[in-house]
C-alpha cells in the first residue's frame, strides 16, 4: 500500500513538472520573441529620429539661398512636425497604429522628395559642401530605415507565428500576448510607375 502510494504521488509529482516546464518554457520564449520585437521597434524609432534630427540642419542650409521657395521648405518643416508627432508605444504595435505611424513618416519622406526635386534648379546649392553632406546621410538614413523595417518585419513574423502555433496560441490568450502589426508597402507601389521622356 505504501508503495502503490509512492509511486503514484511520484507520477504526480512528474506529470506537475512536465506541465509545469510547458507552460513556463512557452511563456518565457513569448516574452524573449516579444522582447525582439520591442527592441527591433526602438530601433526602427532610431533611424527615424535620426531623419528627423538631420532635417533642420538641411533646413537651414538650403535657407541660405535667398531665392529659394519658402513654401516647400515650409512643407518639410510641417511635415517633420507631423512625423515625429505621432507615437507609437512599442507594446502596442497593432496594425492601425504602425499604419498611422508609416503616414506620418510617408508625408515626410514626400515633402524631403519635393525638397530635392526644387534643389535640382539651384546649381550653387548642389554644389553646397554643407548641403552635399547632408544629402548624404540623410540618403544613408533612408537605407537604415529599409533596413530596420525589415528586420522588424522579421521578428514580428517570427513572434506571431510563434504566439500563433498549437498549443502556444492557447497559452498566448491566458498570458494576454496579441498579433502584433507589421510595416506594410503604400497603397499603389505594387503598380509600376509609368515614365515618360
Amino acid at each position: 500500500m505504501k508503495k502503490g502510494l509512492l509511486i503514484t504521488l511520484g507520477i504526480i509529482v512528474v506529470v506537475v513538472l512536465i506541465f509545469y516546464s510547458i507552460f513556463a518554457g512557452s511563456y518565457n520564449k513569448m516574452v524573449t520573441k516579444e522582447e525582439q520585437v520591442t527592441s527591433a521597434w526602438a530601433q526602427v524609432e532610431n533611424v527615424y529620429q535620426r531623419r528627423a534630427d538631420l532635417i533642420p540642419n538641411l533646413v537651414n542650409t538650403v535657407k541660405g539661398y535667398a531665392d529659394f521657395e519658402q513654401e516647400t521648405l515650409q512643407g518639410v518643416i510641417e511635415a517633420r512636425s507631423k512625423a515625429t508627432g505621432v507615437n507609437v508605444n512599442a507594446d502596442n504595435l497593432s496594425p492601425e497604429n504602425i499604419q498611422q505611424f508609416q503616414e506620418a513618416q510617408q508625408g515626410l519622406s514626400s515633402a524631403l522628395s519635393r525638397l530635392m526635386v526644387v534643389v535640382e534648379r539651384y546649381p550653387d546649392l548642389k554644389a553646397n559642401q554643407n548641403f552635399l553632406e547632408l544629402q548624404s546621410q540623410l540618403e544613408g538614413t533612408e537605407n537604415r530605415i529599409a533596413v530596420e523595417r525589415r528586420r522588424f518585419n522579421e521578428v514580428t513574423r517570427d513572434f506571431n507565428t510563434y504566439i500563433r502555433s498549437f498549443p502556444q496560441n492557447m497559452l498566448a490568450g491566458m498570458y494576454g500576448f496579441e498579433k502584433k502589426g507589421y510595416f506594410e508597402a503604400d497603397a499603389g507601389a505594387e503598380e509600376v510607375p509609368e515614365v515618360t521622356f
